[in-house]
């Protein structure tokens, strides 16, 4: 997963990468710094190959794994020691450190008045409708596309990862949508984005009114991150011993009912993962999108890199700290609502 994200990652060395060309960056110049989609669909290829290596590895590890839980499994609770312990949250420590101090850099810069030649502090950088054209839209339509991923996407994964996991029928197509479903891990972004272009964007194409659209966005950005959520529905439905599924045949009892009434419930604390997962990653993505917007649905990801290029630092630094807010927020409801639900739905845990 590192190797993938590190390798097809836009953002990064578009912003911080001066003048160190990857793969990625040369698509985005080859695309919209040249307008030659041939080249960028070929480099395109040539980034496939090592993420889709990476993948295929990934694959042949998890083969390796099986299911040990049973109807009398209960979550393993370690006991207290002082000195693992203390160790442990020494090192904790020291990662939140390092973390802390990027985004404390990051809230520090859009206060700035003109980074660095004017340090004095001001709130003038968050004043985008005087900085950019597009004022706060972008920050609006990241929300947006936020919020519909998380919704739409959430209810597709976990319902397909519901019907392969505990279908009992069509098994070779159920294989086939295992296979299909983790597909898009070994897709880059941009890859990802081109091929959104070419086939969308095609007056012949029945879909076409699509493109352009904050839809088109919500579609890619679920296709985009739907393997980590798939993954995480099957590790929460596995967890679920396969005797639930034989006593509920034996008395007749349907399968929607089954799972209304018991995969659901017990299956919450994933599906809020999955939910806040989609809604982090659409607010933050630029390489899946940075080809796909339109005036009317730019996300503030790539309004940030706008901002950057323009030269206005602290705007785009203000943004950011707009887009972290938005996520912790997003954090802080997942939180609460899991400890809400908690006591409702996951008292099986603690036998």
């Amino acid at each position: 997963m590192v190797f993938t994200l590190v390798i097809t990652d836009f953002g990064v060395p578009k912003v911080i990468g001066g003048s160190y060309n990857v793969l990625a960056t040369d698509i985005f110049k080859q695309v919209v710094g040249q307008q030659n989609f041939a080249m960028g669909a070929v480099t395109s290829i040539m980034l496939l190959f090592p993420a889709a290596i990476a993948f295929g590895a990934d694959r042949w590890v998890q083969k390796k794994q099986k299911n040990l839980f049973d109807t009398r499994s209960v979550p393993y609770q370690p006991e207290p020691n002082k000195t693992r312990d203390g160790l442990c949250l020494a090192y904790c420590s020291l990662i939140s450190i390092a973390v802390l101090a990027v985004l404390g850099m990051a809230v520090y810069g859009s206060l700035v008045t003109f980074w660095p030649w004017n340090k004095a502090l001001t709130l003038s950088n968050y004043n985008f409708a005087e900085i950019s054209t597009y004022g706060w839209s972008p920050f609006f339509n990241s929300l947006t596309l936020a919020g519909w991923t998380a919704v739409i996407g959430t209810a597709v994964i976990f319902v397909g990862a519901y019907g392969i996991e505990k279908g009992r029928a069509f098994a070779p197509i159920r294989q086939m949508m295992q296979m299909l479903s983790v597909v898009p891990m070994a897709v880059p972004g941009m890859v990802l984005g081109l091929g959104y272009i070419f086939y969308f964007n095609d007056g012949n194409n029945p879909l076409n009114f699509l493109y352009g659209t904050m839809a088109f966005l919500v579609i890619n950005t679920v296709v985009h991150y739907y393997t980590v959520g798939h993954m995480t529905a099957l590790t929460a439905l596995k967890q679920l011993p396969s005797e639930i599924e034989a006593t509920a045949a034996s008395v007749k009892l349907p399968q929607y009912k089954l799972f209304f009434k018991v995969t659901l419930p017990v299956c919450l604390p994933a599906i809020l993962d999955i939910a806040t997962y989609l809604f982090v990653n659409a607010l933050t993505t630029t390489s899946a999108v940075v080809f796909l917007y339109s005036t009317d649905t730019i996300p503030a990801s790539v309004s940030i890199l706008n901002m950057d290029d323009a030269g206005q630092t602290g705007s785009a630094a203000a943004m950011a700290v707009m887009i972290m807010i938005a996520a912790a927020i997003a954090k802080l409801v997942q939180m609460t609502l899991g400890k809400l639900l908690e006591n409702h739905t996951q008292a099986w845990r603690k036998r």
